[in-house]
């Protein structure tokens, strides 16, 4: 276990206060690179996630630096090179848009991120503006899409969808029990609770308890009080890995054996680094996972060869590279305008099988999948496919 995860599994969650110095890293650092990119003919594109002590964030990096390296062996995009500009955001949409500003000042032309909601929504429009392709490899919250914006895509699915399959399970296989939503104050916990909420009030269902908590903090418990006095047996929980990891883990010290339901915001081994056993048999639902496809098995195997488990995100980082290089191909150009039109035409072949995408941007075809977390890992609750 490294010194990062270390600190993690202990309870510290540092989410704030890196990302500045990572941006005027970038912008010491950029002005060169922009000269020799200028010299050399190099493509520039982005990718800006959370990286200080968050590992969904450091998923999604790492299946983007493979996927430029990959790129640049087979002769680049265009026959150029491309040279990947990495920035912090640390999950925070003031410093997202921070990002973007340097991205645009550099005349990067596409962007793989971001990880949070928040952040895309915030540096949206900055792209917009400066004519930068974005695509998201892990944002789900139907407005990213949904304010009209062409350059904006993302290869994950939406809350609404992910909602509608958890409200079907609560209002169905649930039906009678008592059931509690949770909801962190973030766009993310926040809009996949709202959607939740919404389908399962609308199956004619009620919760006995809506609660939202502020994220980052160490201490639940008096979340966990109001889930012991509603009596709940069942809870859903729109947030992230940390926060459900410590309320799980609480919510077991102080009896409450309630079956806790989530979304994809907990698909990374430092949940169960956090919550420990508590964390056995949490329910959630995520995207069919690419290591269990035989076709990624050799990439996987590289990703493993470098000492990294490509769980999570990290297959769908390099996707959206892949995406990006494939529409710029057929486009002949790296113009936003051009790459945007190319990217709702046709199929692309990625490491997530075949993608296409609609014209807000969002994916034609798209499935989440019910996992379930048992002795320290993630797997189906049925096999993937069925």
């Amino acid at each position: 276990m490294s010194e990062r995860r270390d600190r993690r599994a202990r309870g510290a969650y540092p989410r704030h206060g890196f990302a500045s110095f990572a941006i005027a890293l970038a912008l010491g650092g950029l002005a060169a690179l922009g000269r020799v990119g200028a010299a050399n003919a190099e493509i520039l594109i982005g990718t800006a996630v959370p990286l200080v002590a968050d590992f969904q964030g450091e998923q999604i990096l790492r299946g983007v630096e493979m996927a430029v390296t990959d790129l640049n062996t087979a002769g680049g995009v265009l026959g150029e090179e491309v040279r990947l500009v990495t920035i912090d955001d640390n999950c925070d949409a003031s410093q997202a848009l921070a990002a973007a500003r340097v991205f645009a000042a550099e005349e990067v032309v596409f962007v793989a991120g971001h990880l949070c909601s928040d952040a895309s929504l915030a540096a949206a429009a900055i792209y917009e503006e400066a004519g930068i392709v974005m695509i998201s490899p892990g944002s789900t919250n139907p407005r990213l899409t949904e304010e009209g914006r062409r350059n904006i895509l993302r290869v994950v699915g939406r809350d609404d969808q992910q909602g509608t399959i958890a409200a079907a399970r609560l209002a169905g296989e649930w039906k009678g029990s008592r059931i509690a939503i949770l909801s962190d104050d973030t766009a993310y916990g926040g809009g996949l609770a709202a959607e939740t909420k919404r389908e399962f009030n609308r199956l004619g269902q009620t919760e006995v308890l809506f609660e939202t908590y502020a994220a980052g903090r160490s201490d639940y418990s008096e979340v966990v009080e109001k889930l012991a006095a509603a009596k709940a047996e069942i809870v859903y929980v729109g947030g992230n890995y940390p926060e459900l990891a410590l309320i799980v883990r609480q919510a077991r010290a102080r009896g409450l054996d309630a079956q806790f339901v989530a979304g994809d915001g907990i698909a990374t081994e430092v949940f169960w680094e956090i919550a420990g056993p508590a964390g056995e048999g949490t329910r959630f639902t995520f995207f069919p996972d690419p290591r269990r496809d035989p076709a990624n098995a050799d990439l996987a195997g590289r990703f493993r060869n470098a000492g990294f488990e490509p769980e999570g995100y990290t297959f769908f980082g390099y996707a959206a590279v892949q995406v990006w290089a494939q529409a710029a191909a057929r486009a002949g150009s790296t113009g936003t305008d051009k790459v945007s039109e190319a990217l709702r035409k046709g199929e692309f072949q990625t490491t997530l099988g075949t993608l296409r995408f609609d014209d807000k941007g969002d994916l034609r075809d798209n499935a989440f999948v019910w996992y379930v977390w048992r002795d320290g890992g993630y797997e189906p609750e049925a096999p993937q496919g069925q």
